[in-house]
């Protein structure tokens, strides 16, 4: 068994399809098709990862994903959404999702996109197992919760930033490229671009800096890609 995985979508047979498939990866789903059935298994059922339709009776995906981040249940979420406009995009991962298929979409693209993103997860619960809290300035990073504290202050994280941060973190005062970020935190992904880089990015800063418009930690290299940087303070 691999994990738990809630679908949420309104078109029974693509429900019928995605689950079938995924049971045939190994995995136990459940589903929903309308909105408020679909927050409330994601908060009772607690799977693994939820796959989630923008467009639903009731609560809309958005609406979902806000929901659940305000409550600090960070399951990883992949939208899904028959408009291919940046700004849906953009808006999704800015509450919260962690990926984002276009309809119509081949269901073995799906499924590898749910793999590569319990993957990373996964990746992030073995180094916790052996390495514990790691401590970088004035953050301190907790890998077995996903959390990262700042100035002994919990930072409301969803699980794409933590992944960025903490890569950050980890490499402090080194220039990481964009390309660099892209292929880790999104797996070869080539429907990401920078402009999804650039939002979590922003976010970041929205979440850690005195004034996100003028930077002390997390700065960009021009043409490069971005690096984190010792506050003086720290």
């Amino acid at each position: 068994m691999q994990g738990k995985i809630l679908v949420v979508d309104d078109e029974v047979a693509l429900v019928r399809l995605i689950t079938y498939n995924l049971s045939k990866e190994g995995f136990v789903t459940c589903e929903a098709y309308d909105g408020d059935a679909g927050e409330r298994l994601a908060i009772e059922e607690k799977p693994d990862l939820i796959i989630l339709d923008l467009m639903l009776p009731g609560k809309d995906g958005l609406e979902i994903c806000r929901n659940l981040r305000r409550l600090n249940i960070m399951t990883p979420i992949i939208m899904l959404t028959a408009r291919d406009e940046e700004i849906d995009r953009v808006l999704g991962l800015e509450l919260g999702a962690d990926d984002y298929v276009t309809k119509p979409f081949s269901v073995r693209e799906l499924t590898a996109r749910v793999k590569a993103v319990l993957r990373r997860r996964n990746v992030i619960t073995d180094a916790a197992a052996v390495e514990g809290d790691l401590h970088i300035g004035s953050f301190v990073i907790k890998p077995n919760t996903y959390q990262i504290y700042h100035r002994d202050q919990l930072l409301d994280l969803t699980l794409k930033e933590y992944e960025l941060l903490e890569l950050l973190l980890r490499n402090k005062g080194r220039v990481l490229k964009r390309e660099y970020l892209l292929q880790v935190l999104w797996d070869y992904d080539e429907s990401v671009n920078t402009r999804v880089l650039d939002v979590h990015i922003s976010k970041l800063r929205e979440k850690i800096e005195a004034d996100s418009k003028n930077p002390q930690y997390i700065k960009t290299v021009r043409g490069i890609g971005y690096k984190f940087e010792e506050h003086a303070d720290d």
